[in-house]
């Protein structure tokens, strides 16, 4: 998949205004799928965080982190994955925003989608960022590539989702944004592929 057919077959999510989301300040957070055309197949940008973070260490994700009280949701995705990853936000076409997703710690997490408008050379913050990969969409959109299990947390059945990619594997908040961006996408196939 290209960035013209991205584009042509995304579902655009409207914004949803901060004061909707009942959820405590200190507990939003925002992330970015930053995709990029790499000869002719989009990729999305993925690190994996640093073993010294309190919060998931080591754990495959989206540049993002928290939203300040001064920030809209989508400034804040931008904002950390500059600081982040070094890729400024007008290197970047912001392009929508997938459903928000509500974390089993308690984070509620607001993705947004920017395809990249130009070749960038990422510069990673050591002290978040142990390292970063660039994963096919084509691999995410692929039904063979995404295993999934029902777990009980907190006395309730939750679906994890997990995606192994080379040495990594995706899985927790990540995972299931990524399957929800493979939802949003429209595809001339049968509901059973995706």
């Amino acid at each position: 998949m290209n960035r013209q057919q991205f584009l042509q077959s995304f579902i655009l999510q409207p914004a949803r205004p901060a004061a909707l989301l009942q959820i405590k300040q200190s507990k939003a957070a925002a992330v970015l799928i930053v995709l990029r055309d790499y000869q002719g197949e989009l990729q999305l940008l993925l690190t994996k965080r640093s073993s010294e973070l309190r919060h998931h260490p080591g754990q495959i994700s989206f540049p993002g982190g928290k939203i300040e009280a001064h920030e809209q949701s989508h400034q804040a995705a931008l904002r950390e994955t500059f600081e982040e990853t070094g890729i400024a936000p007008e290197q970047l076409d912001l392009i929508g925003q997938l459903p928000g997703y509500a974390t089993g710690t308690g984070f509620f997490i607001q993705p947004w989608i920017a395809l990249l408008t130009c070749d960038v050379e990422l510069k990673l913050q050591s002290s978040e960022v142990e390292s970063a990969f660039w994963l096919p969409l084509s691999f995410v959109i692929d039904p063979q590539n995404t295993h999934s299990e029902h777990f009980a947390m907190h006395g309730q059945s939750h679906l994890v989702h997990f995606i192994p990619y080379g040495p990594h594997l995706i899985w927790g908040a990540t995972a299931a944004i990524l399957y929800s961006l493979k939802q949003q996408l429209v595809f001339h196939q049968s509901p059973q592929s995706l």
